[in-house]
């Protein structure tokens, strides 16, 4: 299940530690026909690092949904704000509403249910 993959490859069971960005393409990976060069280029948007300071795994996220349904985006966008308190990384980790492994679950969720 790409959930558990996702949070699997963020916690690095079984396979080298990916950053939440990674850890969400990682898991789509195979269903989108990504290669790992896809996966590498998301090391730069672990940590904040994301355009705009947004979370990695939203960020990720975001890539995998304007590719299998753009139509959902702005639902996502609301979906996720409502369990993380924002959209930013920072603020995300200084309300501790959700941690980076739940942002990472949560990205993930999403997307396996469309």
């Amino acid at each position: 299940m790409p959930i558990n993959k996702a949070k699997n490859y963020y916690l690095g069971k079984g396979s080298t530690r990916l950053n939440c960005a990674q850890s969400v393409i990682k898991a789509f990976q195979e269903h989108f026909g990504y290669d790992d060069k896809l996966v590498a280029e998301f090391l730069a948007c672990g940590g904040g690092r994301a355009p705009g300071g947004v979370c990695g795994a939203y960020f990720a996220a975001k890539h995998l949904l304007q590719k299998k349904d753009p139509a959902k985006l702005t639902e996502f966008d609301n979906w996720f704000l409502e369990k993380a308190g924002s959209l930013q990384c920072r603020e995300i980790r200084e309300k501790r509403q959700l941690s980076c492994l739940g942002c990472v679950e949560k990205a993930a969720e999403f997307i396996a249910r469309q």
